[in-house]
This record gives C-alpha cells, structure tokens and sequence, in this order.
C-alpha cells in the first residue's frame, strides 16, 4: 500500500473540500436556472425529481473532476469523497433547515448516484491531467 505523506494528504483534502463546495455551488447555480424555468414557463412539476437528480450528478462529476485534476491520483477514492461529502452536506443542510432528514428509496438513490458521480469524475479528473 502507498504511503501518504502529509503535504499530499493536506493537498489531498484542500482540494476534496474545494471539490465539495465547487459542486454545492453548481447546484445552486443550475437549480436557480431551473426554478426560474419553472415559474416562467408551462414545464410540469412532476420533472422536478429526475432533473434535481440530474442536477446533482452533473455538479458532482464537474467537482470531483476538478479535485482530483489537481490531486493526479487516486480518482476513484477522492472522486467518491467528493461526491459523498456533497450528498451528506446537502442532507446535514436540509436537517437543519426545517426540512428534515429522511431515509427512503429517493435518498439512498442520491447517495447511490452521488458516490458514483463522484468515482467517475475522478477518473475522468485524474485522465484528463494526464
């Protein structure tokens, strides 16, 4: 196994950190862009779940592949922190907003994606540094 020194680990996290927070933003972002879709124009409520969905995975790959472009190793581990720490901010957020936090299919899904988000854009992060 390889052993980490810690300015990589330091680097290693920065950049994880930055990573999770560039995706939270892109959320944001992109779902400013779809409410505003929704209030202006006739698209139905019901698309709401699979393009919040969608939202997240697009937010995740661009993050975690920005992480891990710098990091240059390790993509699927860093890449599936990435997305982790992005899915379990966002349900720490909603808790503590009144929202609630609530384990069903719907949640596990998210996790589900946003891990596999992650891993694969640390893949593709750490390929295109190459």
């Amino acid at each position: 196994m390889e052993s980490i020194d810690k300015s990589d680990l330091s680097k290693c996290i920065t950049n994880i950190l930055i990573g999770s927070v560039l995706a939270i933003i892109i959320t944001l972002i992109l779902l400013l862009a779809f409410s505003a879709i929704l209030t202006y124009t006739d698209v139905q409520e019901n698309t709401i779940q699979p393009v919040v969905i969608v939202i997240t995975v697009i937010s995740i790959l661009i993050g975690s592949g920005i992480s891990t472009r710098k990091i240059k190793k390790r993509g699927l581990i860093n890449g599936g922190i990435v997305g982790l720490l992005y899915v379990l901010t966002l349900y720490l957020l909603s808790s503590f907003t009144g929202s609630g936090f609530e384990l069903n299919v719907y949640s596990i899904m998210m996790v589900v994606a946003g891990m596999i988000a992650g891993v694969l854009g640390g893949i593709i992060g750490v390929n295109i540094g190459k």
